[in-house]
């Protein structure tokens, strides 16, 4: 909030324009080419940052332009590729010292009927290609004397989810992979933390059948459900300074879907 001072109005203070918190910092954020990537992608470019957006999709999207005094530049990369993710982090200078491992498929069936692909498809993007990327960009962000991870897991990683095994699963490994991550990386002064969304009305989302988004509705304990800026916001905290005493830690962002 900005300071006012007395002007002889009450009501809340008018938010202050967004501060160049993240200037001069770069960024890699995964799955950043649409939906909670690119929110919070966005948010970080308004803030100073220079924002790599990791990708797979075969269209890069044509308004990559930033909203603020940072940038947005474009990567299409296979995150679940080990070696194709390395070369992607090693040809990035300055080396990234925030990462937001967001990048995430689904591929939805009961366990009866399953296949094996399906599971490992899902497994390989959402857990495995957040492991590569932390692989990736610690070396970096120790030489930089620290850095901020961010993780984008699920409630249903921590309830589970009928017909999403292989997502939940990979969202759970995911909160697991944080806590691992942030015992190991903080004496180089990185911390690593997850968000753990509900249902986010998200392009995609808003065009699931009514009796989805209801449920979703029905669960929550706020009249709204989570927009991605919801996400950015939680997001951009986590990777700032004034989180810096905050690490191995789960923030659930669902409007209260889960308690």
């Amino acid at each position: 909030m900005s300071e006012t001072g007395n002007t002889g109005t009450s009501g809340p203070a008018p938010l202050a324009e967004p501060r160049a918190a993240f200037a001069g910092l770069s960024a890699v954020v995964t799955g950043g080419f649409q939906g909670l990537g690119r929110a919070i992608a966005d948010a970080l470019a308004a803030r100073g940052a220079t924002v790599h957006l990791f990708d797979w999709a075969d269209t890069v999207p044509a308004d990559l332009s930033a909203t603020g005094p940072g940038a947005l530049v474009a990567h299409r990369v296979d995150v679940s590729d080990a070696a194709a993710t390395a070369r992607a982090v090693a040809g990035l200078d300055p080396a990234p010292v925030l990462l937001v491992n967001n990048a995430g498929i689904t591929r939805d069936r009961s366990l009866a009927k399953m296949s094996a692909g399906e599971w490992q498809a899902v497994i390989d993007v959402n857990l495995t290609g957040a492991f590569n990327m932390i692989q990736a960009v610690m070396p970096g962000m120790a030489a930089a004397g620290g850095g901020r991870i961010v993780n984008i897991t699920s409630i249903n990683g921590i309830r589970g989810k009928f017909g999403q095994a292989n997502y939940a699963a990979a969202k759970a490994g995911l909160i697991g992979l944080t806590k691992t991550a942030a015992r190991e990386l903080g004496r180089k002064r990185v911390t690593v933390n997850a968000i753990a969304p509900g249902m986010v009305m998200t392009d995609m989302a808003r065009a699931l059948p009514a009796e989805i988004l209801d449920k979703a509705r029905a669960e929550a304990v706020l009249p709204d459900l989570a927009t991605p800026e919801d996400i950015a916001a939680a997001c951009l905290f986590l990777l700032s300074d004034d989180a810096r005493a905050i690490t191995g830690q789960v923030l659930q962002v669902d409007s209260g879907q889960y308690i």
